[in-house]
C-alpha cells in the first residue's frame, strides 16, 4: 500500500478527483489505481482566505510498489504496512463473570473487549438507558426538574453522550482506528474514520451507544440499568463482591471501575473503605459563547458555506497557571449538566450537523492540589461542590450565572444580553461572576482574555457571553493503580477511565477502558 500525503484541493472540490490527483503524484495512469482509501482529511487555513482541504490517502496499485514509488520521485509518498488491533484471546473463563461498573466510554469499550473475548461481562450502570435518559435530560433543560439518578452525567453512554462527541485525542495509540470502526458499525458517519477532528454529535451518539450495548448483549454480555454500586465486599485484600442499590449482593473477583468524573458518592465510599486515592490536577472556569459566524470569519478569513463550521483551540501560559479552551463546540449549545440538587454545572454540546447559531467552549484555568482549599484526597471534589452551590445561590434555581465579557473585564454586573444570545437552558441569571468564582480563576481569566483576542479576533468581544461554572472538565481524583492495572489497595479492582483519573475525553477514556480489560484478562 502506498500512502500519499498533502493532496491539497479547494473547498469546492469533488472527492472523485482524488484518484486522479494520486495518479498524478505517482506519475502513473489512473487506471493503475484499483483502490483508494482516505486516511486523513483536514482544513488548512494558514493562508486565509485561501483555505484548502488537505488529504492523506492510501492507494493499492497494479505493479511493483517499490518501483512505482522510486520512479515517481514523490517525497509525499511512502509504502506503509497495515496495522490492525486485535482483541486478545482469553483461554480461561473465570467462574464469576467480570463486572464493569459504569457505561460511559471507558465502560462501554471495556465491556465490548471482554464480550468479544468470550467473557460475558456484567455491566452495572447507575443511570438509565439512552432513550429514558434523553427524555429526563430534555425535561430538566425545559423545566429545571432534575433527576439525580439519570441526567447529563449519569446513564447509558456517560457524560460524553451529551457533548459534541469529539473523537480527537492527543495520544497515538493503535486502538484508535479500531474504536472509530466500532463507532461506525454502531451507526456513526464514516467520515470519522479520516477526519482530522472527528466528531459524532449528541443526536447520533444517542443511537450509537444503544447499538454498542446491543452488540455487547449479543456477544453474551449483560447490561443492568438503575444499578448503582453502593459498597465493595473484600477479603484478605481481594475483592469478593459488590453491593448494588444498598440491597443486592453480586459475587465477583474482577471489577473494572469506570465510574466517570462525577460519581462523587462513589469516590466518597471508596475513600471510606480505604481504597488508595489522591487529589490530582484539573481545571475549572466558564463556558464562553460567540456567534459561529465570528469564529468562521476569524479562522477562515471569510464565511464560506462550503467549509465546515470552524473550531479553535487556544492556550495562554500565565505566571502561575494556564488558561485554555477545551471541548469547543462549533454550532453548539451551552447546557445544564448538574447531577446533584442545589448545584449548577455547565457543559457544551453540539448536534452532528453543528448548525446552531453560536459556538461555545470551556475556558478553563489549571488548578493543582496546592491550590485546593485543604490537603485531602477529595479536596478538589469538595471545591467543585462549593462553587456549584454558590452558582445555584445566585437565583436559587438551575439558571446559570452569566456575564458579558466586556462587563467581566470591567468588573461590572451584567443586566441583559448584548448581540450574543445565550443558549443555556433553563436560562441564565445576569450577574458579576467575580462573586461566584474563586479569585484565582477570575484573575486568570481577566488576564488571559485580552491576550487570547490576539490569537482569535473577536474572542474577547464585549458582547460574548460567559456562563458559569464549568467544573466537570475532568476528575479531581486519581484512584491509584499499579502496573497490573489493579488498585494498589485491592486486588481485582481495576480503576479505569476519566473518573479514575486516567483519561480526559471520549477517545482516551475508551482506550483506557480497553487497556483495563486487557489487563484483567492477563490477570486471569
Amino acid at each position: 500500500m502506498i500512502r500519499i500525503r498533502e493532496i491539497s484541493l479547494p473547498p469546492e472540490h469533488n472527492p472523485a478527483q482524488l484518484p486522479f490527483e494520486a495518479a498524478q503524484a505517482l506519475r502513473i495512469p489512473q487506471s493503475k489505481i484499483y483502490k483508494l482509501s482516505i486516511i486523513r482529511r483536514s482544513v488548512d487555513a494558514r493562508k486565509k482566505p485561501d483555505v484548502r482541504i488537505v488529504y492523506t490517502v492510501d492507494v493499492a496499485v497494479g505493479g511493483n510498489e517499490n518501483k512505482i514509488l522510486k520512479n515517481s520521485r514523490c517525497k509525499r509518498a511512502s509504502i506503509v504496512a497495515d496495522k490492525y488491533y486485535k482483541v486478545p484471546k482469553c483461554d480461561k473463563v473465570p467462574e464469576n463473570r467480570p463486572v464493569v461498573v459504569g457505561f460511559g466510554p471507558a465502560g462501554v469499550f471495556a465491556a465490548l473487549v471482554l464480550a468479544m473475548a468470550g467473557l460475558r461481562p456484567i455491566v452495572l450502570e447507575r443511570g438509565e438507558d439512552a432513550v429514558t435518559r434523553h427524555q429526563k435530560v430534555q425535561k430538566f433543560w425545559e423545566t429545571g426538574e432534575l433527576d439525580t439518578k439519570s441526567n447529563v452525567q449519569f446513564g447509558e453512554g456517560g457524560a460524553g453522550t451529551f457533548s459534541d462527541g469529539k473523537l480527537n485525542t492527543g495520544v497515538n495509540n493503535p486502538r484508535i482506528g479500531w474504536i472509530l470502526e466500532q463507532f461506525v458499525k454502531a451507526g456513526a458517519r464514516e467520515d470519522i474514520l479520516f477526519d482530522a477532528k472527528p466528531h459524532i454529535g449528541t443526536d447520533v451518539l444517542l443511537e450509537v451507544v444503544q447499538n454498542l450495548r446491543k452488540r455487547i448483549i449479543d456477544l453474551g454480555g449483560e447490561v443492568r440499568f438503575n444499578a448503582q454500586v453502593t459498597g465493595i465486599l473484600q477479603k484478605e485484600g481481594k475483592i469478593t463482591g459488590l453491593e448494588i442499590n444498598g440491597a443486592e449482593t453480586l459475587a465477583c473477583d474482577n471489577v473494572i471501575f469506570a465510574i466517570g468524573h462525577s460519581a462523587r458518592d462513589t469516590f466518597s465510599y471508596l475513600y471510606e473503605q480505604g481504597i488508595p486515592m489522591e487529589a490530582k490536577p484539573f481545571a475549572m472556569g466558564v463556558r464562553i459563547e460567540h456567534p459561529q459566524t465570528l469564529v468562521d470569519a476569524a479562522q477562515y478569513g471569510a464565511v464560506n458555506p462550503v467549509l465546515p463550521p470552524a473550531d479553535y483551540k487556544l492556550v495562554k501560559h500565565l505566571d502561575n497557571e494556564t488558561v485554555y479552551t477545551f471541548c469547543m463546540c462549533p454550532g453548539g449549545y451551552v447546557v445544564a449538566a448538574a447531577s446533584e440538587e442545589g448545584r449548577v454545572v455547565t457543559n457544551g454540546m453540539s448536534y452532528a450537523d453543528r448548525d446552531g447559531e453560536n459556538a461555545n467552549a470551556a475556558l478553563l484555568v489549571t488548578l493543582n492540589p496546592k491550590d485546593f482549599p485543604t490537603d485531602h484526597p477529595l479536596s478538589g471534589m469538595y471545591w467543585q461542590r462549593e462553587i456549584e452551590e454558590k452558582a445555584y445561590a445566585v437565583s436559587r434555581s438551575y439558571k446559570a450565572p452569566a456575564q458579558l465579557v466586556g462587563d467581566f473585564l470591567n468588573e461590572k454586573p451584567s443586566v441583559t444580553a448584548g448581540s450574543v444570545q445565550p443558549t443555556y437552558k433553563p436560562g441564565v441569571t445576569w450577574c458579576d461572576l467575580h462573586n461566584v468564582l474563586p479569585e484565582k480563576i477570575t484573575n486568570a481569566l481577566k488576564t488571559a482574555l485580552p491576550q487570547l483576542e490576539v490569537n482569535l479576533k473577536g474572542f474577547a468581544h464585549p458582547d460574548s457571553v460567559l456562563t458559569a461554572p464549568e467544573t466537570r472538565s475532568s476528575s479531581p481524583v486519581r484512584i491509584n493503580r499499579d502496573e497490573s492495572g489493579q488498585s494498589t489497595g485491592l486486588k481485582g479492582l481495576y480503576p479505569a477511565g476519566e473518573g479514575a483519573g486516567y483519561a480526559g475525553g471520549i477517545m482516551s477514556a475508551a482506550i483506557d477502558g480497553m487497556v483495563s480489560a486487557e489487563k484483567l484478562m492477563e490477570g486471569l
